[in-house]
């Protein structure tokens, strides 16, 4: 090749050269990338990427330290206060969740272990978190693929507790790093507890005591492991795996879950397998409507909340804010037997919407084993609804003549004398005479007797005074003992001291203070309990995770001596003997009572007991609207409505229907003094002795009386010699004011 081919071989080679001489040089020269080439070396993109990691580690410490767990959630700590029966069974659930927490040794191990198998089986080792998990939930969230599981029982827990339902990331994250710290701060057993009681199960329950008895009735400590497993099954999706409501998918898809429960279970060595092969799904109950506030339910809730609260120091917020599980001492049996003598008795002959007087009939009752104190059953009125306040605990009425027993025992107590100093027993002799004005006291007092009558022409025993319920020998014994003495004993004996107690005034011998069904029942028991002390109580038990209860003592020291309590007691067998109680006499039990019926005959009451029990049962007439006292007369067309009338026809059929079947008893009263029923004959006196049977009420009952004309005082009169306790000297009447209207019209039943 000659030169000049030579020059044009190599200038032909520059030229190729040269473009991609100027390509390399386009970038200044350097020959580095050109264009977004330049942004994305490898070397770039992995500290890029190291870089992101450092920042968001550096990030979740510091949020680790920043963010603290937060106020658990409102829903989350609301519960229900359930209300059992004395036989175990709900009678209620008050509250707007039906949610009972309970503490983790409530609930079987292996229960506990099954919802370990089926939602985090790393539970007992983990930290809390599952890496894996969050990152595919926070996946799912972002690229809008709803929620995804993952989370661990801790996550599960912070979730309900803490914060929200809702699918977000930054939810997502709180849970993350909040589920890290609770890790650190809680054991694995309370997170465990907290997990199991805030979860939904479905049918309205929250947490798994809740759970339990929606879908087999038990409490979660009774909890088997077949149950136990379904319910960690269910727990995925309550509403499709409900066996009750399941569609075919549904319960196959449960048993899936059931099966790998317990499946897992034997997996992580916590079932043995061949026990696993024995074990069946146990379907659980129907549905049912959680017990609502109608009948008696609301009355006997009442009841036990001002016990609860009483004994407690609560207030009615932290009452309401739920989680006490309250078993009352009602019987169920009993309870059915006093509603039943209510309506039989009472509601069925009444015309509420035709008759005035029916309307404004309201009637209460407290039922109470004198040995222990457990009030048994108790009758509030017709329901909530019609009648919010439980006219079993209302205090507005006064108790009457049912009082009297209560004068008697301060006399014998207190070892009390007539006016010419002879000690007050059973066999005293005081004049009966109808408005006969009280002798030895400040305050001028003539009581009229029922229908004006004169007693004893004019002497009578105190025996015959108590079974006729004769006012003026009453008026004058508490003068005798001494209107201070006598509340003093009813405090001991029970009844409470409210504002306008008449402590100086001889018109409290006829029952002018205030009081309830339930204290008079108390009073009456520790009469019918040899004078121990009795406070009836309608609370068995009562648990709350963060509370204590502690009992009533519902049988205390020594109130009134035994003689005393036996020797009253005594008397009141004579009234059902021979006096104004003989319409509940029976040959099934032996009793004692007395009736009582206010001024106006606003109020009637039967108080009576026998060896077994102790009940007391009222009428109150309570105008419809302004809740004004009136008048029971004419209940049910009839006359007078007195103690002897409804309320002893419904002691009698609920004292039978209670005792039925019992062996009962005959009263213990060996030291006891049983007064002569003696009535000096005169003109003006009448039979102590009716004739009537036992089943029949008194006529009196419900007819009309007629009182005699008014009069003055009697004159002095002095009793023919008898081998009876020297009688009180009579004295000239001082001048009164007009006497009042009688305090208890209960007669003597006419013949």
């Amino acid at each position: 090749m000659g030169r000049a081919e030579a020059r044009k071989a190599q200038q032909q080679r520059g030229a190729r050269r040269a473009p991609r001489e100027r390509a390399k040089g386009a970038g200044g020269g350097s020959g580095k990338p050109a264009g977004i080439r330049r942004f994305f070396t490898w070397k770039k993109i992995l500290g890029t990427f190291f870089g992101a990691i450092v920042l968001g580690m550096a990030a979740l410490v510091g949020l680790y330290f920043y963010v603290d767990p937060p106020d658990p959630n409102a829903e989350a700590l609301t519960q229900n206060n359930v209300y059992k029966l004395a036989d175990g069974t709900v009678m209620a659930r008050v509250g707007t969740t039906n949610r009972q927490i309970v503490s983790i040794d409530k609930i079987p191990k292996d229960v506990q272990t099954a919802f370990i198998a089926i939602e985090n089986k790393s539970f007992e080792t983990d930290r809390g978190v599952d890496l894996k998990g969050v990152a595919r939930g926070l996946f799912s969230t972002v690229t809008g693929k709803g929620k995804a599981g993952g989370s661990t029982i801790t996550q599960q827990y912070v979730k309900n507790f803490y914060l929200t339902q809702d699918q977000t990331a930054t939810r997502k994250l709180k849970e993350l790093i909040i589920s890290l710290k609770v890790d650190q701060q809680l054991k694995k057993p309370e997170i465990l507890a907290g997990y199991l009681n805030t979860n939904f199960y479905g049918r309205n329950s929250y947490g798994i005591q809740a759970a339990a008895q929606a879908y087999y009735g038990v409490d979660a400590d009774k909890l088997t492991l077949e149950q136990g497993a379904y319910l960690a099954a269910v727990l995925q999706a309550p509403s499709q795996y409900d066996w009750a409501t399941a569609g075919p998918n549904g319960k196959h898809l449960v048993m899936v879950r059931f099966n790998a429960v317990l499946d897992n279970m034997v997996d992580m060595g916590k079932l043995d397998a061949a026990k696993r092969k024995e074990m069946k799904f146990q379907e659980p109950i129907k549905p049912k409507a959680a017990p609502g506030m109608e009948g008696q339910k609301g009355y006997l809730i009442q009841a036990a909340d001002d016990e609860l609260k009483r004994q407690t120091g609560m207030t009615e917020a932290e009452l309401k804010a739920g989680g006490w599980e309250i078993t009352l001492t009602v019987d169920p049996k009993k309870q059915a037997a006093l509603e039943a003598a209510v309506q039989d008795e009472l509601e069925s002959k009444l015309d509420r919407k035709g008759r005035a007087v029916d309307a404004a009939v309201q009637a209460g009752a407290t039922s109470v084993d004198p040995k222990t104190g457990a009030i048994l059953a108790m009758y509030g009125g017709t329901g909530q609804s019609e009648q919010w306040a439980s006219n079993a605990l209302r205090k507005d009425f006064q108790p009457g003549s049912t009082f009297k027993p209560v004068v008697l025992a301060s006399a014998l107590e207190t070892g009390a004398s007539t006016q010419d100093g002879k000690p007050i027993t059973p066999n005293t002799l005081y004049d009966g005479t109808s408005k006969r004005p009280v002798v030895g006291s400040s305050v001028p007092f003539n009581p009229q007797n029922q229908d004006d009558r004169d007693f004893g022409n004019p002497m009578m025993t105190v025996q015959s005074a108590t079974n006729s319920s004769v006012n003026s020998v009453y008026a004058q014994m508490i003068v005798d003992v001494g209107p201070k003495n006598a509340k003093k004993t009813a405090l001991q004996l029970g009844m409470r001291d409210r504002d306008g107690w008449p402590e100086d005034k001889p018109a409290m011998s006829l029952g002018t203070m205030s009081a309830d069904t339930l204290e008079m029942a108390g009073v009456y028991a520790t009469f019918d309990n040899h004078g121990k002390r009795v406070t009836p109580s309608i609370i068995k038990s009562a648990e709350h995770k963060d509370r204590e209860y502690k009992p009533v003592r519902a049988v205390g020291d020594q109130a009134i001596s035994r003689k005393t309590a036996d020797t009253v007691t005594k008397v009141l067998t004579g009234v059902v003997e021979d006096g104004s109680g003989q319409a509940v006499k029976s040959s099934a039990y032996e009793a004692a009572g007395k009736t009582g019926t206010t001024e106006k005959n606003v109020a009637a009451w039967f108080t009576g007991f026998t060896p077994e029990l102790v009940t007391v049962v009222a009428m109150f007439g309570d105008e419809p609207g302004t809740h004004t006292q009136t008048s029971l007369t004419g209940t049910a067309g009839g006359g007078r409505a007195g103690g002897s009338s409804f309320p002893a026809a419904i002691w009698k059929q609920y004292t039978l229907a209670a005792l039925k079947g019992v062996e009962t008893d005959s009263f213990k009263l060996d030291d006891a003094e049983m007064g002569k029923v003696q009535t000096p004959t005169g003109t003006s006196t009448p039979s102590s002795t009716p004739s009537q049977t036992a089943s029949t009420p008194p006529p009196s009952a419900n007819t009309p009386s007629t009182p005699a004309p008014s009069r003055t005082p009697s004159p002095t009169r002095t009793p023919s010699p008898t081998p009876t306790p020297t009688p009180s000297p009579t004295r000239t009447p001082t001048a009164t004011k007009s006497p009042p209207k009688p305090d208890d019209p209960d007669p003597l039943p006419k013949p």
